[in-house]
């Protein structure tokens, strides 16, 4: 006979399970790639999108819902009572999953644009409404009542929507047209119509979004009675025929890709009178082969200025349009030996008399002051480091504030300067914290928002005056006894930071991550965690992704290098890529696999390497060109052939291929691949329109038709960015550590 009834069973298993429950949650918790893809986020809900009401009342944000990190709702905090609240769950409108149209699944991914749910919106002038889009319709939510409408229901998505800037009008995108809905009456108003199935009005063509970081392509007069637009016409561009394989079927999709050294699409911009609907279409020269980089209004309303991109992305012509006219004069010119960086910095004051520029000219971004018709007035920052965003100015106190890298390029703070001094170029640091900080100001106070991380610290966000100092507290974010990561502080491991000499004589900045409670003698296996291409800094001094701490909790040393090429160094040290992509961010990671090894707890035999993109490119190029070196690598959705890739982003580096095809065959992997030692795994997205599955496909038929042994792992119907869904990105991390797990 049994002492134990199967219900005391029960409760023995529940105590039992109840206790060691309680245990490890004293206990410090490895992190494990399980709990890095599970709800609520590990780093907290920290807002996202965070924005000042027009009447600087509240302040309201996206934030991930608990039961699901990857959906965002819609919330406030109110100033008065000091307390957030949601207004709006995006499941409590649609329900559950959103389908997504092909052309909103491109918008986003050219966004770079992962969660679902609330991802967007736009606060009206009064400061009493919201607009938000959702599951293909537009909402507008009231304060007031507190409730949710719609605004429009159609079977096409509409996007890119606001308010007008008084917010007399709702305007948006639906199929590649301007329409308006009059708010007061109610009344929808198709604004442009497209004379044949290529020529698209208001949209932001593929190469604006994906390139030149312009996610628009209309933009409105501050008196609402005009809109600028761009017309551009997709029929010079080459009709490509990419492959999309989902779980449960195959499709061929026809599309046009301006491959590099391909026509783009030709350009138009026009300004329309909303009333009358008249166009006047505005002389952009006689060059039709350029870019039309950003477009914005002056405050008077006389017009715009635009910014014309040369094909080969070295000239930058400021011009201003006449708004009656159409009329144009060129501001002023910015060059470059290398390439032009596009940046958002011009803010025009004095009653649009005068404006704000950001260059480059000095071999380091900073800001200078001109007169309206292009005369300099003078530099108002100077030295060996990058201004990134003009934020503010404050007129009456002549002072103007700006984020960048004055202290150290590790470090991302909040300056000022002054606007009316020409000697006073040395800023006045704000922010005080050390750490990354980002920056948001309301249209005329000088009271910020200030979202803020450490290599300890997940995102807080909070209110802070002119000085610095804190107002108010949006989200702490505080790592005490409620917060998801709090079970696995124990084990935080904080990364060191350092620099060494590089090959070109530039100092290298490293992060690197140390297993804890290292063994003396013992030596540990090094992953290099890399991109390695322009436009991005890894090693900053800000909260990381989780991934690396899995990595470094399971005995690895997790190094990260920015080579020659990252961002936010200046024009020299980017530029040293510059028609010789694959060589210097090459010879950088090797020098930093030189320096590790003067460590005497690294094993130099033991070094793997993983990215993903450009760090899918960089993985081959070190296996490949550095195979004594790298003994294991993980590459995903790599670039192996820049002749599939775009035309702005690849002409922009190497040129154009019919003049460079010495270029564009060394910045290949393909001269390379006989080279190979290590192990090498290749993941790919099947449904990637970003860099095609062909990248891939071309060099398993290379590694096959050399015999060269390597592993292969597909994702259906993923796109450029695998794991658009928390199991997914489980089984892609997974798969990466179980790579290295096993031969590294």
């Amino acid at each position: 006979m049994s002492f134990f009834k199967p219900s005391m069973l029960l409760t023995l298993g529940v105590c039992l399970w109840v206790s060691t429950a309680y245990a490890e949650q004293k206990s410090p918790d490895r992190l494990t790639i399980d709990r890095i893809t599970s709800s609520p986020a590990l780093a907290g809900n920290s807002p996202q999108e965070v924005k000042f009401s027009p009447d600087g009342s509240r302040v309201t944000f996206l934030r991930p819902s608990k039961l699901d990190y990857k959906v965002l709702d819609l919330w406030e905090y109110n100033l008065a009572d000091t307390t957030s609240r949601l207004l709006v769950a995006a499941t409590s409108i649609t329900g559950g999953a959103e389908k997504l149209s092909q052309v909103e699944r491109a918008r986003r991914e050219r966004m770079r644009i992962s969660s679902t749910g609330i991802v967007a919106y736009s606060w009206s002038k009064d400061g009493r409404k919201l607009l938000f889009p959702l599951g293909g319709d537009l909402y507008q939510y009231d304060l007031s009542s507190g409730k949710a409408h719609r605004l429009t229901e159609s079977p096409a998505y509409e996007t890119d929507s606001r308010f007008s800037p008084q917010g007399n009008y709702v305007s948006y995108i639906l199929d590649h047209n301007i329409h308006l809905v009059d708010v007061a009456q109610g009344t929808a108003r198709t604004l442009t119509t497209s004379p044949s199935p290529t020529i698209k009005n208001g949209s932001a063509e593929f190469i604006a979004m994906e390139e030149l970081d312009r996610d628009t392509g209309y933009w409105w007069s501050e008196d609402e009675k005009y809109i600028a637009f761009i017309q551009f016409d997709e029929a010079p561009v080459e009709i490509s025929q990419r492959y999309e394989v989902n779980r449960d079927d195959f499709k061929v999709l026809t599309e046009r890709y301006p491959r590099a050294g391909t026509p783009n699409v030709t350009l138009k911009l026009g300004i329309m009178t909303i009333k009358t609907g008249k166009v006047v279409w505005v002389d952009l020269g006689n060059n039709e082969d350029i870019y039309l980089a950003r477009v914005q209004w002056l405050p008077d309303n006389s017009g715009v200025f635009f910014q014309r991109l040369d094909r080969e992305q070295k000239r930058l012509d400021l011009i201003f349009a006449d708004v009656k006219s159409g009329q144009t004069r060129t501001v002023l010119t910015e060059t470059s030996k290398y390439w032009i960086n596009l940046q958002d910095n011009l803010k025009f004051i004095k009653d649009s008399s005068e404006f704000l520029w950001g260059s480059e000219r000095s071999g380091y971004n900073h800001l200078y002051h001109y007169k309206i018709d292009g005369t300099l007035i003078g530099q108002l920052t100077a030295g060996d480091w990058v201004m990134t965003e003009l934020l503010q100015v404050d007129e009456k106190a002549g002072e103007v504030y700006f984020s960048g890298f004055a202290d150290t390029p590790l470090e991302h703070h909040l300056y000022r300067v002054s606007l009316v001094d020409p000697a006073a170029t040395k800023p006045q640091r704000i922010s005080k914290a050390g750490g990354w900080h980002k920056f948001v100001f309301p249209e005329k106070s000088t009271d910020y928002i200030d979202t803020y991380s450490d290599p300890k610290t997940p995102d807080q966000v909070s209110i802070r005056t002119s000085a610095g100092e804190l107002v108010t507290w949006i989200d702490q974010n505080e790592l005490a006894g409620d917060h998801p990561y709090f079970p696995y502080l124990d084990r935080h491991i904080e990364p060191e930071f350092g620099k060494f000499t590089g090959p070109g004589g530039e100092d290298l900045y490293y992060r690197m991550y140390k297993p804890a409670d290292m063994e003396k003698g013992r030596k540990y296996p090094v992953i290099f965690s890399v991109y390695g291409g322009p436009h991005v800094q890894l090693v900053k001094r800000s909260w990381d992704k989780s991934f690396h701490q899995v990595l470094a909790q399971s005995g690895y040393i997790v190094f990260t290098l920015d080579n020659r090429g990252s961002y936010n160094r200046g024009v020299e040290f980017e530029g040293g890529l510059y028609r010789q992509m694959g060589k210097v961010e090459v010879e950088d990671q090797v020098a930093g696999a030189e320096f590790l090894r003067s460590f005497d707890f690294v094993d130099p035999d033991r070094i793997g390497i993983w990215g993903h993109s450009y760090g899918g490119y960089m993985t081959l190029m070190a296996l490949f060109k550095a195979p004594d070196v790298f003994k294991v690598g993980v590459s995903g959705a790599p670039v192996t052939e820049w002749r599939f890739y775009d035309t702005a982003y690849t002409e922009r580096y190497l040129g154009h291929p019919g003049a460079n095809k010495d270029v564009y065959d060394k910045s290949s992997v393909f001269p390379y691949v006989k080279n190979l030692k290590g192990k090498l795994l290749l993941v790919h997205g099947m449904a990637d329109d970003n860099v095609i599955f062909n990248n891939s496909s071309k060099l398993l038929d290379e590694l096959q038709k050399n015999a060269i042994q390597f592993d292969f792992m597909a994702y259906p119907g993923q796109t450029h960015r695998i794991g658009s869904d928390k199991m997914r990105q489980r089984h892609f991390l997974t798969l990466i550590k179980n790579y290295f797990d096993e031969y590294l």
